[in-house]
């Protein structure tokens, strides 16, 4: 087992935040409420860059900031809602409702271009849907800062930080939301990278064999 899956607390508390505006460096003040979550690898590779995470919550959203140390970018995905997890990818999955098997889904690659799903899993089968009306105040805020080299296909980095906003209207429907102090989730966090001739991939809870292995996700407390 990688050594950052050891010694994990059984319950990740949510510090609450003031609303801020993303811009992808994740140097706002409010961050320093947060600490950040070492995610474990999952497969063999030379290159066991260091992947991490925190989050946050606030009177209006979920903030989650990501950071990927990284010597490529391996993505030529631009568009939106495309098959990004085919190339370097950094994703959230949150589920409000631990008693319910649907669940929401987040990726964000390099390029700034963004997959949002709700997933419905039964029993392992699954499939995501787009959320209707997707702009305004139910839009994902997000911004991605690339570090030691230009956002471009192929280019030499040093590593990347993804911003993301969530906001509760984005989650209409779902049952514990907005949370409150002391309301409980199930969630998981995860990487995929390209940089070897296969994808490697990272996650804050352990799986076996695939990020839809919901049961596995770990749990957050809001303070």
């Amino acid at each position: 087992m990688s050594p950052e899956y050891k010694n994990q607390p059984d319950k990740l508390l949510v510090a609450q935040c003031a609303d801020f505006e993303v811009n992808g460096s994740g140097d706002n003040s409010q961050w320093d409420l947060a600490k950040w979550n070492e995610m474990g690898i999952l497969d063999e590779t030379e290159d066991e860059y260091e992947t991490k995470f925190k989050i946050l919550y606030s009177a209006k959203g979920i903030y989650v900031l990501g950071y990927c140390e990284d010597k490529t970018i391996n993505t030529e995905y631009t568009e939106d809602q495309d098959d990004l997890w085919e190339g370097d990818v950094f994703e959230v999955f949150l589920q409000t409702d631990p008693e319910n098997s649907v669940y929401f889904e987040y990726e964000i690659n390099q390029l700034n271009a963004e997959l949002v799903l709700l997933v419905p899993n039964n029993d392992g089968a699954f499939m995501g849907w787009a959320p209707w009306h997707y702009e305004g105040i139910r839009k994902v805020e997000k911004a991605v800062k690339i570090h030691g080299g230009n956002a471009e296909p192929g280019a030499k980095i040093s590593g990347w930080t993804a911003e993301m906003f969530f906001p509760y209207q984005l989650f209409s429907g779902f049952k514990n939301t907005p949370p409150s102090s002391g309301t409980e989730w199930k969630a998981n966090f995860y990487r995929i990278d390209h940089d070897t001739n296969k994808p490697v991939k990272w996650s804050w809870k352990p799986i076996e064999k695939s990020f839809h292995e919901y049961k596995k996700y770990g749990n957050i407390v809001f303070k």
